[in-house]
C-alpha cells in the first residue's frame, strides 16, 4: 500500500509505501498502478532513470516544457537528499513556490510531482542514488532548467558541486513558466 504522507501543494506529494523490515534490511513496493489511480495520481510511466551523486552535489532544477512535460515519481535507494520542487504552473495557487522534502533510502519515502514542476536535489550523505519514473519520453528540444540559486531556495551551502549545464541554466526571471 502507498499513502500520501504529506501534501506540499496541489500536485506535489510525499508518498510513503509500506516498508517491511527484518534482519536482512527492508523491502518496499514503490509502484502499483491501481494504488496510484485510486489516489488520483498518474500511473502511465514510460521511462525510468537513476542517478548516482556524491556529497554536496546539486542536480537541477530540471523540467521538460509542453507538450513533452511529465509527471515524476522520485525516490532515493541509497543515501539522503534534500529534494526540491518548484511550481512552474502559471494557473496554480502555489505558482513559483518551492517545496523541500528529505528523501532517504532508510525512510523509503517518495515524491510525486505533476507536470509543471521543476525538480532538483542536494546530496546530504556521502553519496546518493535516486530513481526517477516519468510519464513522457525524454525530448532534448523540450529539456529545460532553472539555475539552482535563482528562485529563493536556501540551499545548505553556497558553493555546491554542479555540472557545467546546471551552473549555466537561465535565471528564473529569464524564463517563461507554463
Amino acid at each position: 500500500m502507498i499513502k500520501i504522507k504529506n501534501v506540499m501543494s496541489d500536485g506535489c506529494y510525499e508518498l510513503q509505501p509500506t516498508v517491511n523490515r527484518d534482519g536482512r534490511g527492508l523491502f518496499a513496493k514503490t509502484f502499483h498502478e491501481t494504488w496510484f489511480t485510486d489516489l488520483g495520481l498518474r500511473s502511465d510511466f514510460v521511462e525510468q532513470y537513476y542517478s548516482f551523486s556524491g556529497r554536496r552535489v546539486i542536480r537541477g532544477m530540471h523540467y521538460q516544457s509542453p507538450p513533452m512535460d511529465h509527471a515524476k515519481l522520485i525516490y532515493c535507494v541509497q543515501g539522503r537528499v534534500l529534494d526540491v520542487a518548484l511550481d512552474m504552473r502559471r494557473k496554480s495557487t502555489t505558482y513559483l513556490q518551492y517545496f523541500v522534502n528529505e528523501l532517504s533510502a532508510d525512510l523509503a519515502n517518495m515524491v510525486y510531482l505533476e507536470s509543471g514542476f521543476a525538480h532538483g536535489f542536494y546530496v546530504l550523505s556521502d553519496s546518493a542514488v535516486l530513481i526517477y519514473n516519468v510519464t513522457s519520453v525524454f525530448s532534448p528540444e523540450h529539456d529545460q532548467g532553472i539555475r539552482w540559486n535563482s528562485f529563493g531556495m536556501r540551499w545548505p551551502e553556497s558553493d555546491p558541486i554542479l555540472s557545467v549545464r546546471d551552473a549555466n541554466l537561465p535565471l528564473l526571471a529569464d524564463i517563461s513558466p507554463f
